[in-house]
Formats: C-alpha cells, sequence, structure tokens
C-alpha cells in the first residue's frame, strides 16, 4: 500500500528539487531518460499559473500565491497580519 508521504515524496522532490541531492544519480539519469523535463521549470510554473489566475482569491496562504506574484504583476496578495489586525472582533 502506497503511503501518504511516498505520494508526497515524488512532487517534492520531482517539483521543488527538495532532497535532490539526496538521490542517486544513476536512478535520476534513469528517470530522466524515461521522462525527460524539458522547460518543465518553465512550463510548470506557467500550469499553476493558468489554474489559479481566474481565481486569485483561492491562493490565499498556499504557494500558488507565490506564482502569481511572479506571473501577474497585478496580482495583489492578502496579507494574514493585517487580515487579524484590522478583524473586526474586540481585543
Amino acid at each position: 500500500m502506497q503511503t501518504a508521504a511516498s505520494r508526497v515524496g515524488g512532487p517534492i522532490s520531482g517539483v521543488l528539487g527538495i532532497g535532490y541531492r539526496d538521490l542517486d544519480p544513476e536512478r535520476i539519469a534513469e528517470v530522466t531518460a524515461a521522462h525527460p523535463r524539458p522547460d518543465f521549470k518553465r512550463q510548470i510554473l506557467a500550469a499553476f499559473n493558468q489554474g489559479n489566475r481566474h481565481r486569485p482569491q483561492t491562493t490565499f496562504g498556499n504557494v500558488n500565491a507565490d506564482v502569481l506574484a511572479h506571473s501577474d504583476p497585478n496580482f495583489v496578495r492578502d496579507d494574514f497580519v493585517e487580515i487579524i489586525l484590522r478583524s473586526d472582533w474586540p481585543e
């Protein structure tokens, strides 16, 4: 049975590069020969942007806000601290 950690490990390493230096170079060569990554970084960021640009409010508090901030000069992040400080709740 596949664990949650093993399901997440692929994207963490394959997309973010976390743990890349701990991987066996021969295994990396084997995997990238079978699954080439031409222009992968730019293409995956473009895909994230395309998937979120029509709903920017859903990116609050997650990594997709980083993608929109990088891709869209008009994107303005909601500020978590300011939201708390301006909350209508009394102290």
